[in-house]
């Protein structure tokens, strides 16, 4: 029997790795010879350098760079060479590839609690971890960046100036890119911007369609998760503002007169990370693509599940909104394609997640036994996906 293992990380309890292997555990329990294949994923949040770096076979790199209050920390990136095609060249086989999340340098979980502060966190060390992937990819390598578990709020500033760009106020002074500061930028400068991100094409792994202002922007839906009360909500929502129309026509250098269009603030994902993918699409030329794509295509989650028995994904919490480009959803309409089973594992079933029958999903099965609370439940986590693996599995194999 042939079961592809592809969970995301159950957050604040199980990595992705951990819990594809916690589940292959629990699958051989009951049936030992069972061919297991672990394809961690992920949707462009925690565990996506990991598990596109497994996919592609690349190296992790250690790089130095600071955190979103500008403290020293190490984050990863993971580079994979070029593969030549067939024929014996790179240009329709695989370039070079660098990998990066945004959280390994301003995620929400590099801060406490008490941290959290979106008028004062920036993506400056960002700047590093971009810079150090291009200079090993270029010319003609690609860069995916993760957009998931932001802590920030300053629409991609502070990566652009750690980047060479400039933000200056009515008297040429230079503007700290910290959000209490952005709503002073009265002219944005992109002639200094490094030259070596123009070598390199970006992707960027989102799975959020807001833009970047107004009622459904970034400070209003994501401003309040980082920290941000009704006031910081409505003062970074207009500091972001003051960056769009200073930014508004400035030529990018390099670009053949491509110019900043104020209206890409409105596009469909400009909002996500705190405004980083605005940053990314407007000023670096990044593609904007569905998180859970870009995994599933470099660990050739298709391939793998062509001929699988059954398919077994899982994330912490599961409702309608997993639609939305999250993990389950997209493993589970690879199942569906080719006419497999699929299970999904969940610390939490939310009643409204039946919609997921409808879209490849066979069964919705909680992994946890009992009334516990969350402590418990988080601490517990692969052994409540051993024993639900165990458990499926005994259904699956019942006479």
């Amino acid at each position: 029997m042939r079961i592809v293992i592809a969970p995301d990380s159950f957050k604040e309890s199980v990595t992705a790795e951990r819990a594809a292997a916690a589940i292959a555990h629990g699958v051989r329990t009951v049936v030992p010879g069972a061919d297991c294949r672990e394809v961690p994923m992920s949707d462009g949040g925690e565990g996506f350098t990991d598990a596109i770096a497994a996919g592609l076979g690349a190296d992790l790199i250690d790089v130095p760079t600071t955190d979103p209050l500008g403290r020293p920390v190490t984050a990863r990136i993971a580079v994979a060479p070029a593969r030549p095609s067939v024929g014996g060249t790179s240009a329709d086989g695989t370039s070079a590839t660098a990998v990066l999340d945004i959280a390994s340098a301003a995620g929400l979980d590099l801060l406490t609690a008490g941290e959290r502060n979106p008028r004062r966190a920036t993506t400056r060390g960002l700047g590093a971890l971009l810079r150090e992937a291009a200079r090993r990819v270029q010319p003609g390598g690609r860069i995916i960046i993760g957009l998931g578990g932001s802590a920030t709020n300053d629409a991609g500033m502070g990566m652009l100036v750690d980047l060479g760009l400039r933000l200056l106020d009515d008297s040429g002074t230079d503007v700290d890119p910290v959000p209490e500061d952005l709503g002073r930028v009265a002219r944005v400068d992109a002639t200094g911007l490094d030259p070596v991100l123009r070598r390199v094409s970006i992707h960027a792994a989102c799975d959020v369609a807001n833009p970047l202002l107004g009622a459904n922007g970034a400070s209003a839906i994501f401003g309040p998760q980082k920290g941000a009360d009704d006031q910081a909500v409505r003062e970074l929502d207009a500091a972001l503002a003051a960056v769009v129309r200073a930014a508004a026509g400035v030529e990018l250098p390099g670009s053949e007169g491509r110019t900043i269009d104020p209206a890409s603030a409105n596009e469909p994902g400009a909002g996500a990370a705190g405004g980083l993918g605005w940053a990314l699409r407007a000023v670096l030329g990044a593609e904007m693509t569905p998180g859970i794509e870009l995994v599933a295509d470099t660990v050739g989650l298709d391939e793998q599940v062509a001929g699988a028995d059954l398919v077994i994904t899982g994330e912490g919490s599961v409702d309608a909104q997993t639609l939305e480009g999250k993990t389950p959803a997209g493993v589970a309409a690879a199942a569906q394609r080719h006419g497999v089973p699929c299970v999904v594992l969940a610390g939490r079933v939310h009643a409204d997640a039946d919609v997921l029958h409808d879209h490849g999903v066979t069964a919705l099965v909680p992994i946890v036994q009992g009334v516990t609370d969350l402590e418990a439940a988080l601490a517990d986590g692969e052994a409540n996906l051993e024993r639900a693996a165990a458990m499926v599995m005994r259904l699956v194999t019942a006479r």
